[in-house]
């Protein structure tokens, strides 16, 4: 009855949903993880300056797009195959695997949080899209390669990644540390990572001079 009302009422997504909530049932589980960027985060992301570097990611940690502040910072992702340009993967990647997202050693001030992070928030990501043919071989992957995925996974836990501080050994300007900031638009489960330096830093310098030296082409994904 409440699926026949909302088609009939010609609701968006987000609408049918909250009427889902309001009939005290769970809404319709989405299909296959979305790639799409709406025009408005796209048209956001593109006017965000060229002092920080952005990636934008889907629900599944999979890279989407980039500007050239990120191709500067770490290194230009297109050169990558597509599978290996997920976050996920290179969180916990394992001996003798080729660089992935970073061309340059990047290091996490959290730590072991920021594992534990990805993992509950892909476990987050199986609750929304639970017939997602792509987000289930990525967790079956990882269980198999990663004892330190496979047993966080196994915790159970549910929850979000939101933020870090990274230092990235640049090969040009030396170790940067940024912070990072990761923005969700919402609707799409997109996951809108900003890397920036503390204002008035030796930091920020180093970060503004690794942009300009940084890679030329178009902005990607």
């Amino acid at each position: 009855m409440v699926a026949a009302l909302s088609r009939a009422l010609q609701l968006n997504t987000a609408e049918r949903d909250h009427l889902y909530r309001l009939a005290g049932l769970a809404p319709p589980a989405d299909g296959e993880v979305s790639d799409h960027i709406p025009r408005g985060v796209q048209r956001v992301v593109n006017r965000l300056g060229t002092d920080v570097a952005v990636g934008v990611f889907a629900a599944d940690w999979q890279l989407l797009w980039w500007n050239r502040g990120w191709a500067a910072l770490f290194g230009d992702p297109s050169g990558a195959p597509p599978q290996a340009r997920n976050f996920a993967r290179s969180t916990f990647r394992l001996d003798g695997d080729e660089p992935m997202l970073a061309h340059w050693a990047v290091t996490s001030s959290s730590g072991t949080d920021v594992q534990a992070a990805v993992v509950s928030d892909l476990r987050a990501a199986t609750g929304r899209y639970p017939r997602s043919a792509r987000l289930r071989r990525l967790v079956t992957d990882l269980t198999a390669a990663s004892p330190r995925f496979a047993a966080l996974w196994a915790e159970g836990a549910v929850g979000t990644h939101r933020e870090d501080t990274k230092v990235v050994s640049h090969p040009t300007v030396g170790p940067i540390t940024v912070d990072c900031d990761v923005l969700s638009d919402g609707d799409g489960a997109l996951k809108i990572v900003v890397l920036t330096a503390a204002a008035d830093t030796e930091d920020e310098t180093k970060l503004r001079l690794a942009l300009l030296s940084g890679v030329a082409a178009a902005p990607t994904g």
